[in-house]
C-alpha cells in the first residue's frame, strides 16, 4: 500500500515572539521544517502534503529551493483558521489517495527519528501511534491503555484527571492509518473540549469504538519528539540535535575533546583519525580528510580540508579548500574562494580572500592576500598586502614560483611578478616585474650624527 505524508506546519508560534514563522526557526543550522521534510522524503512517500497557515507563503518560498528535485511530490494546503490538528489533517485528506496509508508528522518536531518512523510504518494495525516516555511528561497528552496493553485513547493534559496525569507515556502526535479510515474518523470528531478545537487524537477512541486495535510503537529517544513552541524549547531541541550529531561523529571515529562543546550546523564528513577540540562550529557542508586536527574556537563553513592538515585555534574558514598537510592559524581567516595547495602555511593574523596559494607557499603572519595567485614555494612576508581594490573594481595580483615578498610590502594590482623575484622590505610594487630581480622602492636612509631630540623645559 503506497504511503503519503501529511505535515502540519500552520501554527502561529505566538510564544516565539517572532515575525518569522515558527517552522522556519533553525535547529542545527537549518529551518526545523526542512528537517521534517528531509526525514519524510527518506520514507519514499508518493506525496507529501504540507499544511501551512501563518506566514505560509514565506514557508513555501523557503522550502521549495531546498527540495527542488522533489517539488512534484509536494502539495501545499492552506489552513486559514486555526481550529486544531484534526481540522488541519481534515483539510489535507481530499488530496490523499484513498488507497494509501497516511502518516501524520509535525513541522515543529524537527528531530523525529527515521528509524522510529520506519518501525511505525511496518505496523499492520488500522491505526498506529508513536509514543514516548520522557522524564517530564508535563504539558503532553497521556496514552490510555486497557488491561492487556492496547491503546484505548489519548487525553490532553488540560482535560486529564489527576490519575491520568500520573501516566508517564505520552503521545508524540505522530500516527499512521489508512487514508479511508482516517477520513471517516476525522469526520466523526467534534470540538467538545476545553480548547474548542478538533483534536486529531480523538480518532483513537473512534477507532477503538469501531473494534480496531490501536498499535503503539515506543520511540527509542523521547527527546527527539518534543515539539517546539518557545525559545526555550528551541534551545532544548538545539542541544538535543548537537548531542545526536556529536554522537554520530564519534561513532564514525572522530575524536571530540568535549562532545558537549561542538556545534554542527550542516553536513559534515570526516576521514579517519581526526581530532576536534572544544568550541568548534561547523556550518554548511564541511568535508575533512584523514588525520586532521582542528583547534579550539575555530569556525569552519562550507570548506574542504585535505589530509593531515592542522587548523590552529580561533581560525575562520569560509568556502575555502585546503590541500594536504596545510597549516592554518592561529587567528587566521580564509575568506570565500581561498584555495591552498599541499604544504601551504597561513599563519596568525593572515587573511586570504579569493586567492590561490600553490604548494609550499607560506604567509606566516600579519598579511593580507586578496584576489591573488601565488606560485610554488613563495614567501609572503609579515605586514605585506595586496592592494586589489581601486575604489570601483577588483584587480588581480599574480606572483610566480620562488618569490620572496619582503615584510611591509604593498603589491598594487593589477600586477604580475615573475618567478624568482625578491621584493625588499617596505617596497611598493606598482609595475610588472617580468624577470628575476631584486625590487626595492624606498627612500634613502640618512643619519644625522649628534642630533638630539627636543626636550620640554620644566614649568616655572
Amino acid at each position: 500500500m503506497p504511503l503519503e505524508v501529511i505535515i502540519l506546519a500552520a501554527g502561529r508560534g505566538t510564544r516565539m515572539h517572532s515575525d518569522l514563522p515558527k517552522v522556519l526557526h533553525p535547529v542545527g543550522g537549518k529551518p526545523m521544517l526542512s528537517h521534517v521534510l528531509g526525514t519524510a522524503l527518506s520514507l519514499e512517500p508518493t506525496r507529501i502534503h504540507v499544511v501551512i497557515g501563518h506566514g505560509g507563503e514565506s514557508v513555501r518560498a523557503a522550502m521549495e529551493p531546498l527540495f527542488a528535485t522533489a517539488a512534484d511530490r509536494f502539495n501545499w494546503v492552506v489552513q486559514t483558521e486555526q481550529n486544531g490538528t484534526g481540522h488541519a489533517v481534515r483539510l489535507a485528506m481530499p488530496d490523499v489517495d484513498t488507497k494509501s496509508r497516511c502518516l501524520i508528522l509535525y513541522g515543529d518536531v524537527p528531530l523525529v527519528s527515521q528509524d522510529d518512523l520506519h518501525s511505525l510504518c511496518r505496523a499492520e494495525a488500522a491505526l498506529a501511534i508513536l509514543t514516548a516516555s520522557p522524564s517530564d511528561p508535563s504539558g503532553l497528552g497521556r496514552i490510555l491503555r486497557d488491561g492487556v496493553g492496547n491503546i484505548t485513547g489519548i487525553v490532553e493534559q488540560r482535560d486529564a484527571s489527576p490519575g491520568q496525569l500520573a501516566i508517564g507515556e505520552i503521545n508524540t502526535g505522530i500516527l499512521l492509518g489508512s487514508a479511508t479510515d482516517l477520513a471517516r474518523w476525522l469526520n466523526g470528531i467534534d470540538r467538545g473540549n476545553m480548547q474548542g478545537e478538533y483534536y486529531l487524537t480523538d480518532v483513537v477512541s473512534l477507532a477503538t469504538a469501531d473494534g480496531e486495535t490501536v498499535h503503539g510503537e515506543t520511540a527509542q529517544d523521547p527527546d527527539r519528539f518534543l515539539g517546539i513552541n518557545s525559545r526555550g524549547e528551541l534551545a532544548m531541541a538545539e542541544r538535543t540535535f548537537q548531542r545526536l550529531a556529536a554522537g554520530a561523529l564519534m561513532e564514525a571515529g572522530v575524536t571530540l575533546m568535549d562532545p558537549a562543546r561542538i556545534d554542527i550546523r550542516g553536513e559534515t564528513r570526516f576521514g579517519r583519525d581526526c581530532v576536534v577540540d572544544v568550541n568548534v562550529v561547523l556550518e554548511g557542508v564541511v568535508e575533512v580528510g584523514d588525520g586532521v586536527n582542528i583547534g579550539p574556537g575555530c569556525v569552519i563553513r562550507d570548506a574542504r580540508i585535505g589530509n593531515h592538515c592542522r587548523i590552529h585555534p580561533h581560525s575562520v574558514l569560509e568556502n575555502a579548500e585546503l590541500g594536504n598537510h596545510c597549516q592554518v592559524g592561529p587567528f587566521a581567516r580564509l575568506r570565500p574562494d581561498s584555495r591552498l595547495g599541499d604544504h601551504v602555511r597561513v599563519g596568525n593574523f593572515v587573511e586570504v580572500k579569493n586567492s590561490e596559494l600553490a604548494e609550499g607557499s607560506k604567509a606566516n603572519h600579519l598579511a593580507y592576500i586578496g584576489d591573488s595567485t601565488l606560485g610554488r614555494n613563495t614567501n609572503f612576508g609579515a605586514g605585506a598586502i595586496t592592494c586589489n581594490y581601486d575604489g570601483a573594481r577588483k584587480h588581480r595580483t599574480v606572483i610566480g614560483d620562488d618569490v620572496f615578498v619582503g615584510s611591509d610590502s604593498q603589491l598594487v594590482a593589477p600586477v604580475r611578478i615573475a618567478d624568482g623575484v625578491t621584493i625588499g622590505a617596505g617596497t611598493t610594487v606598482t609595475r610588472d616585474v617580468d624577470q628575476p630581480a631584486l625590487v626595492v622602492s624606498r627612500a634613502r636612509q640618512v643619519s644625522y650624527p649628534g642630533w638630539k631630540r627636543p626636550t620640554r623645559k620644566p614649568d616655572r
